[in-house]
C-alpha cells in the first residue's frame, strides 16, 4: 500500500529551548544513562554469573533490569543528542519505529511487575508448592508471554499511526516520538487511534497494576492472619517493598499519563511523567533493588572479589 505521508520527518522541540538549562539538562541525564546501564547491567551481569541466584525472583529481576536498559535507551541518546541542536530532527519512519519500541518496552515492564507480584504472592502464601507452582518454564513461558504481549500491544500502535495523513507542521512537542503528540499532527481524523490509546493501552496499564495490588491483598491479609512470628512477618515484608516501590514509581505517573482522562494533558506535564516512568525509574531500580536486598549484595560483592582477583 502506498504511504500517503506528505511529510518525511518530524523536529522534536524537546524539554527546554534555554542554553544553560540544556547544558545542565544533558550532563544529569547522560550521567543518569551510564548510571542505568552500569547499575541494570550489574543485575543482569551478576544474576547469570551467580548460581544461587537462579530462582524465579532473581530470574524476573534480570528481565526488568533488561528492559529498563532498552527502555532508556529508547529515549535518552536522541534526547541527549538533541540537546546538543538547536531542534532535533528525526524521520518518519524512526519517529514510528522509536514509538513502538517505547511502547513494547513500557507496557511490558508493567505487566512484568504484575508476573512479579504473582511470584512474590505464590512464594509467601505457598512457600511449600512455590518450587513446583514457578518451575524453570512456566518462568521462561511467563516472561515470554510479556515480552509478546508487549510488542504486539506497541506494533497495533505503530501500524495505526504510521497509516495516517500528516502534512504539517511537523513540530513535536516533545523530546521524542510518543503517540499522542504525533496524533496531534495528523490531518485527518484520529479517533480510533485515540480510542485504542484510551482503550487498550489503558487495560494494558491498569489490569496488571489491579493484579498486582489484588496480589498484596493477598499477601498482607496471609501475613496478618497466618504468619504468627514478627521476624517472619517483616521478613516477607521487606522482600516485597522493593518492588512496591517500583511498581509506585511506575504506574502513578503512567496512570497520569495515558488514562482517558489525561488525553487533553499539557505537553509539559507528559513529559515530565514520561521521564519519571522511564528515565527516573530505570535508575533507581538497580538502586531499590540492592540496597535492601543481603543476597544481592553479598552476590555483588562476591563478584567484584572474583573480578579484582582475576585482574591481579
Amino acid at each position: 500500500m502506498k504511504n500517503q505521508t506528505e511529510i518525511t520527518h518530524f523536529i522534536l522541540k524537546g524539554l527546554t529551548d534555554e542554553e544553560e538549562l540544556q547544558n545542565i539538562m544533558f550532563s544529569l541525564f547522560l550521567i543518569t544513562y551510564l548510571a542505568t546501564v552500569l547499575g541494570n547491567g550489574t543485575i543482569v551481569g551478576v544474576v547469570v554469573a551467580e548460581t544461587h541466584l537462579h530462582t524465579p525472583m532473581y530470574f524476573f529481576l534480570s528481565n526488568l533490569s533488561c528492559l529498563n536498559i532498552l527502555y532508556s535507551t529508547v529515549i535518552l541518546p536522541k534526547m541527549l543528542s538533541g540537546f546538543l541542536r538547536a531542534h532535533q530532527r528525526i524521520s518518519f519512519a524512526g519517529c514510528i519505529t522509536q514509538l513502538h519500541f517505547f511502547h513494547f518496552l513500557g507496557s511490558s515492564e508493567a505487566i512484568l511487575l504484575a508476573v512479579m507480584a504473582y511470584d512474590r504472592y505464590i512464594a509467601i502464601c505457598y512457600p511449600l508448592r512455590y518450587p513446583v507452582i514457578m518451575r524453570r518454564q512456566k518462568c521462561i513461558l511467563l516472561a515470554a508471554t510479556t515480552w509478546a504481549t508487549g510488542f504486539f500491544h506497541a506494533l497495533m500502535h505503530a501500524v495505526m499511526t504510521s497509516k495516517l495523513h500528516f502534512c504539517g507542521p511537523n513540530f513535536i512537542q516533545h523530546f521524542f516520538c510518543d503517540i499522542k503528540p504525533v496524533l496531534n499532527l495528523a490531518c485527518i481524523g484520529t479517533r480510533l487511534n485515540i480510542s485504542l490509546l484510551n482503550i487498550v493501552t489503558g487495560l494494558i496499564v491498569i489490569i496488571p497494576f489491579l493484579l498486582t495490588v489484588l496480589s498484596y491483598l493477598y499477601i498482607i491479609s496471609f501475613l496478618l492472619l497466618k504468619v504468627k512470628s514478627n521476624n517472619k512477618r517483616w521478613k516477607a515484608f521487606s522482600t516485597c517493598s522493593s518492588h512496591l516501590t517500583v511498581v509506585g514509581l511506575k504506574y502513578v505517573p503512567a496512570l497520569f499519563n495515558y488514562l482517558p482522562s489525561s488525553s487533553e494533558g499539557s505537553p509539559k506535564r507528559d513529559m515530565i511523567a514520561t521521564l519519571m516512568h522511564s528515565a527516573v525509574t530505570s535508575v533507581l531500580n538497580p538502586l531499590i533493588y540492592t540496597l535492601r536486598n543481603q543476597d544481592m549484595k553479598s552476590a555483588i560483592r562476591k563478584s567484584l572479589d572474583r573480578f579484582i582477583s582475576v585482574k591481579i
